[in-house]
Order: structure tokens, then sequence, then C-alpha cells
């Protein structure tokens, strides 16, 4: 026993000549090697916040950011750019805030500290109309499609442009059709919501985030409560109509399929911070151990059930 508590009193171990930690903890933990970047603080050990070069300026910025709901900290000093013109991904474990960035995006939250940026203005700082009118920069996609139960398809995608815009019916007629040609529903535009199935519905609501050309679109995990055929259906039609649109696209996800499918650009956050972030293609090949147990879906590894 008293060797054993001299053992653990040991740990971590001392930095090795080679500037890494081979991290072997005596409490029957695997042994890894922590980033050359690590700084001590063992909740954090693997947040490297390397953030890669991805090409385009940043349509939305969040800059130390730090959320805090009575002693429950969710964002802890959250650093993140979401590129324009692409595809993008805010992946992580369950609980860890990806459903809390995008309400701070639309300034449904405000930071307690930091800032978040929309095309390089302050959400928090603006006036109350203006951020009526930043809004309407985006389209939501949520989770469930969000319809109006007592209103049939058609009039759910209409109403954004009836609520929020001066244009007429005959305009909104063009715009609507449009839309749900687009989405694959325009012969479904009479029924109701309760008619509809959870593909169909994920496709109005897709619908209806559109109709007022929005710069970024917001998809609060897409893919939640789909099978994983209609998943794919869902990912290529997001990808079918970005190419389309253009746009800043950002989806909320712990989806690794859907992930390999669309994501131009991902940033993995754990602990309401980014662990990395870059294009898709270097960070499915990231040497950090966590983002390559998380990207993999392996059991192995730093992420545990905690």
């Amino acid at each position: 026993m008293a060797e054993e508590q001299e053992r653990r009193e040991e740990w971590p171990p001392e930095e090795d000549d080679g500037g890494s930690q081979a991290v072997s903890n005596p409490a029957d933990e695997p042994a890894y090697d922590y980033p050359e970047n690590y700084d001590g603080d063992e909740e954090y050990r693997w947040h490297t916040g390397a953030k890669r070069d991805h090409g385009s300026i940043d349509a939305i910025e969040f800059i130390d950011v730090k959320k805090s709901f009575g002693r429950n900290t969710i964002l802890n000093g959250l650093n993140l750019g979401i590129p324009d013109n692409q595809i993008s991904m805010i992946l992580g474990p369950s609980g860890t805030g990806k459903s809390v960035c995008i309400k701070h995006m639309v300034g449904l939250l405000y930071p307690d500290e930091g800032d978040v940026l929309v095309h390089g203005e302050s959400v928090p700082g603006m006036a109350d109309d203006d951020l009526f009118e930043m809004r309407k920069k985006f389209g939501v996609l949520f989770q469930d499609g969000a319809l109006f139960g007592s209103m049939n398809l058609w009039d759910n995608v209409a109403f954004p442009l009836r609520q929020h815009t001066d244009k007429g019916e005959p305009e909104i007629e063009e715009i609507v059709n449009q839309r749900l040609r687009e989405v694959g529903l325009e012969g479904s535009s009479d029924k109701m919501p309760n008619e509809l199935s959870g593909g169909m519905r994920k496709r109005a609501g897709f619908a209806r985030a559109l109709v007022l050309d929005p710069d970024i679109v917001l998809f609060d995990e897409p893919d939640s409560g789909l099978d994983p055929v209609r998943t794919a259906l869902l990912c290529e039609l997001i990808k079918e109509i970005h190419e389309e649109n253009g746009g800043a696209y950002v989806v909320i996800t712990h989806d690794i399929m859907s992930a390999k499918r669309v994501a131009e650009y991902i940033a993995v956050l754990w602990k309401g911070r980014i662990v990395e972030s870059g294009p898709a293609e270097e960070l499915f090949n990231s040497d950090n151990q966590f983002v390559n147990q998380f990207l993999s879906g392996a059991s192995q590894g730093p992420l545990g059930m905690e």
C-alpha cells in the first residue's frame, strides 16, 4: 500500500526529452502522449486550440466567450471562427454546449464575458432594432422542424415571408413553391405537420429556413430522430442546396457519418472550449488523441463515460 501511494503521488510523470508527456496512469488508465503545449491543466489537457487556415473570412466569431447557468459553466473561454461560404460542423460529446453556441449566434443568449461577432459586428452590443435586422441574416432548422401544428406545410414555409417582409402574395407563392421544389415537397403543400414523416418535417423546416435567402443557415442536430438512410438523404440535400445558394452553413451534431458526408470545416467542442478546428480532411487525420478518438468513434481514448 505504501508503494502504491508513493506511485500515485508521482502522477503525472515528468516531461520526457521529446517535449511531450508520456502519460502512464497507475490507476489502470491507458497511457497517452499529451499535446506538446500541455500547460498542466488536467481538464483541458487535449485542448490545443489549434485553428487551421480555412481559406475564407469568418462569418461568425466567438472571442473568449464564457457562459454559465448558475454554477454550471457551459462555455469557458470559447474561441471559434466559422468560415463564410462553407459547410461547418461543430462536433462534440452530448452536453458540451453546442446548442448554446447557436443561441449566442442569434442573440438569444449573451455571453457573461467575451464577444460574438456576426460579419464583424458585435451581437451583444447591438440595439434591439439592429438585432432584429441581424437575425434576418439567419435561417434556422430546429431538431424537430418546429412547424406550427395549426398550419399546413405551405403556410408554415410562407410564415417568415408574411411576418418579416412586405412582399405580395404572388411573390410569396413563387418563393415558397421554389423552396418546396428544392427540398422535394412540392406535392405535399396541403398536408398538416402531423401527416408528415420525420424526414418530411425536417425538409419542410429546411425550406422555411431558406425563404428569406439567409446569409447563414443553422442546423441544430438535423439528423436527430432520423434513420441512417434518411440522415444520408438529408445530408445530400444540404450539400445540394449549399452548392446552389452558398453562404455559411453551421451544423450542430455529434453524428460522425454526417460530418464525413458534408463537412468542409470542423470544430471539435468539449468542456466549453474548442479542442481543435480546421478543414475536415485535416481534422480526420489529426494526431490529437481526443480528436482522433471522437472522429473515429473509438471506444479507447481519452474520452470515457463520464
